[in-house]
């Protein structure tokens, strides 16, 4: 204990005894600048001493580990409350005499106590090579006086435990209790201009490039996203500038006497570069300074102020990703200049894929869109593979299209299905001749429509055996002892009713030649998107409920008993999230999931059976003003879109077939796995690989590592944009800080916006006002408080049972014949999908209106920001 007192509270800030412990990952990292000569702003450090005797004097421990253990990860509630708790307990206490007379003595000697001050927290774990502390404690700027300054220090202390940092250690598994946050005081630089120099390019991992941004004022304008930055791309050997991009810059923060301010830019200003040659020259010869004294990378922020540089702060770069081992980029997009859409496939396949899965999804896809197989159009990928997700070759749709004479107008239709596609962005066609097209097209329809017509006949009797043949393959599969019987399996039983799932699927999907499609287009013309929509639910239609529902309607039924667990397992166990990845387990395996969904479905303020009647009455109540409006038009309207619900009902059953036949599928891998004595390393080979090793072929198993690695490094990746024109890099699109999630184009990127009114698909009808909850993974959704609005990236049949929670329902991904905007509309859920970007433009607490008979989303009030500047 005495050792403890005797440890200094106050530090020099170029003090090289300086150790982790006293001054945190910042403090550490400033002194060794300041140490080594290099230009950091005079300043002292406020040790962790200073922290613990704080709370030690106030006897705060037990209460502060009291607040922080009540905090729970995935409820967000918790370690709001536990934050606020701790917040009041550090800025209701007084500082002790000591400690206040310490920092008031330091302060004095900084610019004879008159200076103005950036006073920032630094954690004993923050900026290590391991961990990303950034942005969880908090900095204040512009602080003058003593009064001021204690307390910029108390709610620095505090910010150890915001709720962002709580989450953070408790995912981490780092004990609460055994980190500690010293305070960097520093003289504050009234900058001219600021930014961030990185000595390696984060976009591309180019070791050779340094990358500076720059804007006018402080720098926290670029921190806080306010401004997009001049970006300036720079070779580290010769110095001279390879690329350079001068933004317009609107806004700027600049100092005030209570804090800071963002300032209106003038006009002329705006567009002008903020740094001159010479300037830039100056700063990249400290970047490579600061580069030798920590021997790697670094991210340095830096301040401009009367054509003097000061280096504010340091950290190592610990995001720079290694180059994919040779043979391993998944990336089809390189393939050509092509506009790709995953719509509609990445609903389905919403995961990063396996090589497993990718491959029995290329078998499936050959089945179910066989027109597109066709020798003459292999070469341009119709679907492709890109970071691991499947993507749509819409330019191959539109060669298609335009050889038959269909203008965009026309293929606008397939909106309804693959989601909209922007006026002004350009559908490249791919390099074919009309002639060449129709030549190649013409005898496939003709085979596709014969082929159609022929499994149309069968799919009613396959729809009623396909469930049991399942569960036989699946018993057969597990009963198997030897990788010859595993074989023959396969090729007698398995392999035929994969293909047979896949073409029956197409059947229904073709039966109605688009009707659906089209009805829903003639309704929208006569009545509205929002009417439309209700019309075509079909609660209460004579073909029974859709096999989208049945998940949701399965787990309805064993909560109330009606069914036991193996009966759901039974018929509902094969639906998931994840349905088409073979390497995750499906609800029938995975008791755990089921209970999670029961729990959520009993915190639902209306259950299924409620939302499903009301619909029902919505839907007779539609009929009637459709009756009143156009009375002659309505038995032809009634058996029009009596056919296309029809058509509906049997795609969707048949797709859920498929998806039986995928489980069937896994348990194939699993049970080669077992007998091959792999493991789950099986998932990361073909299937035809998978067959090989059956026969004792283990050549491919030398590809396992580099094929895991690339798996991995892809699944850490936000999903990618919906649509992708040209050369896509998955990593330099999400260290981009202005990407857009709805669109990539190689040839040109809009700036992302922050407008308050969001446009998408009208989903489902239906006018909502309620606070907003962002979950980007289903795993997050017990984070989803009744009567919130759900907002998310993408949904599918797994995602059903959090819709009775949800207030409303929005999307990133999706267009009006979507899973989601078909389940929201049977259940009556108001939805806007198809949105583009809504979970990077919206934030969890915002208040919004959800209109899902415009299709829009509106802003009325974003959640308050926190004062402090994150550091």
């Amino acid at each position: 204990m005495s050792n403890e007192q005797d440890s200094p509270l106050i530090l020099a800030l170029d003090d090289t005894t300086a150790t982790l412990e006293q001054v945190g990952g910042k403090g550490a990292s400033l002194a060794r600048l300041s140490a080594a000569g290099l230009p950091v702003p005079p300043g002292f450090h406020i040790t962790t001493q200073a922290y613990q005797r704080f709370v030690s004097e106030n006897r705060l421990e037990e209460a502060i580990l009291e607040a922080a253990t009540a905090a729970q990860v995935d409820r967000p509630d918790t370690l709001e409350k536990a934050a606020s708790q701790i917040e009041q307990l550090f800025m209701q206490n007084m500082m002790p005499g000591a400690i206040a007379e310490a920092i008031c003595q330091a302060y004095a000697q900084l610019g004879h106590g008159d200076s103005a001050l950036a006073v920032r927290s630094s954690a004993t774990a923050e900026d290590l090579p391991e961990m990303s502390f950034a942005g969880q404690q908090e900095t204040y700027l512009n602080i003058h006086g003593e009064v001021m300054l204690l307390k910029a220090v108390k709610r620095c202390w505090a910010s150890l435990w915001t709720a962002r940092a709580l989450a953070y250690r408790l995912r981490q598994g780092i004990a609460q209790d055994t980190i500690r946050l010293a305070v960097v005081v520093q003289e504050l630089v009234s900058a001219d201009a600021a930014g961030i120099l990185f000595t390696a390019n984060p976009l591309t991992a180019a070791r050779e490039q340094i990358m500076i941004n720059a804007s006018w004022g402080l720098g926290e304008a670029i921190v806080s996203g306010q401004v997009t930055p001049d970006t300036i791309v720079i070779d580290k050997t010769s110095e001279a500038i390879i690329e350079q991009q001068i933004s317009e810059k609107k806004v700027m923060t600049v100092s005030t006497t209570s804090g800071t301010r963002e300032k209106v830019i003038p006009e002329e200003k705006r567009s002008q570069a903020v740094l001159q040659a010479a300037q830039v020259t100056k700063l990249v010869q400290l970047g490579k300074q600061i580069e030798a004294l920590y021997n790697q990378p670094m991210d340095i922020e830096w301040a401009l102020a009367k054509d003097s540089f000061f280096i504010v702060q340091a950290r190592p770069i610990t995001t720079l990703r290694k180059k994919p081992a040779v043979g391993e980029e998944w990336n089809d997009s390189l393939s050509g200049d092509y506009l790709w859409t995953n719509g509609n496939l990445g609903e389905a396949v919403p995961d990063v894929m396996t090589p497993c899965t990718w491959s029995l999804m290329r078998i499936f896809m050959a089945d179910a869109m066989s027109s597109l197989e066709l020798k003459e159009l292999r070469p341009f990928r119709p679907v492709g593979n890109i970071g691991g997700r499947p993507y749509m070759n819409l330019s191959l749709t539109a060669t298609i299209g335009a050889a038959f004479g269909m203008n965009r107008q026309r293929l606008a239709a397939a909106d309804a299905v693959f989601g909209r596609v922007p006026a002004q962005m350009e559908i490249p066609l791919v390099p074919i001749s009309r002639w060449r097209m129709m030549a190649a097209m013409l005898p496939e329809v003709i085979r596709l429509k014969r082929s159609v017509r022929a499994d149309l006949k069968k799919l009613p009797a396959f729809l009623a055996t396909a469930p049991q043949r399942c569960e036989a393959l699946r018993d057969k599969i597990q009963a198997t002892t030897s990788a010859a019987d595993l074989l023959k399996l396969w090729h007698m039983e398995l392999e035929p009713h994969f293909h047979e799932s896949g073409r029956m699927l197409q059947a229904s999907a073709r039966q109605d030649g688009g009707a659906l499609v089209w009805v829903r287009h003639k309704l929208s013309k006569l009545l509205g998107e929002s009417e439309a929509n209700v019309l075509l639910s079909s609660s209460g239609n004579a073909s029974g409920q859709l096999a989208s529902l049945g998940l949701l309607l399965g787990l309805t039924q064993l909560a109330r008993g009606e069914i036991d667990r193996s009966t759901f397992a039974r018929q509902y166990g094969h639906r998931s999230p994840h349905e088409f990845e073979v390497m995750y387990p499906r609800p029938g395996e995975d008791p755990q999931w089921i209970d999670q969904q029961l729990a959520g479905l009993r915190e639902a303020k209306t259950d299924i059976t409620t939302l499903l009647a009301r619909q029902q009455e919505a839907r007779a109540a539609a009929w009637q003003r459709f009756a009143e409006r156009h009375p002659g038009k309505v038995h032809t309207m009634r058996r029009q879109i009596e056919k296309a619900t029809k058509a509906l009902h049997d795609r969707e059953a048949a797709r859920s077939e498929v998806i039986r036949v995928f489980w069937v599928l896994r348990t194939f891998v699993q049970r080669a796995a077992l007998l091959t004595r792999q493991g789950n390393s099986l998932f990361f080979l073909s299937i035809q690989e998978i067959l090989e090793l059956l026969q004792d072929d283990t050549t491919s198993l030398s590809t396992i590592p580099a094929r895991r690695a690339t798996y991995e490094r892809y699944s850490q990746l936000p999903t990618y944009p919906v649509l992708i024109r040209g050369q896509f890099d998955p990593f330099q699109w999400a260290a981009d800080p202005q990407r857009r999630s709805d669109i990539f184009d190689a040839h040109h990127t809009p700036a992302p916006g922050r407008e308050t009114m969001i446009s998408g698909f009208a989903g489902a009808a239906g006018i909502v006002e309620g606070r907003a909850r962002i979950i980007r993974k289903v795993e997050e959704g017990d984070q989803l408080q009744a009567g919130e609005i759900l907002v998310t990236t993408i949904t599918n049949v797994g995602w059903t049972p959090l819709f009775p929670r949800a207030a409303a329902i929005v999307t990133d991904i999706g267009a009006p014949l979507s899973h989601a905007a078909i389940v929201a509309r049977e259940l009556g859920i108001p939805a806007v999908v198809g949105c583009g970007s809504a979970t990077m433009r919206l934030h969890t607490g915002d208040q919004l209106r959800v209109n899902g008979e415009q299709g829009t989303v509106e802003v009325l009030q974003e959640v308050k920001a926190s004062l402090p500047v994150p550091s």
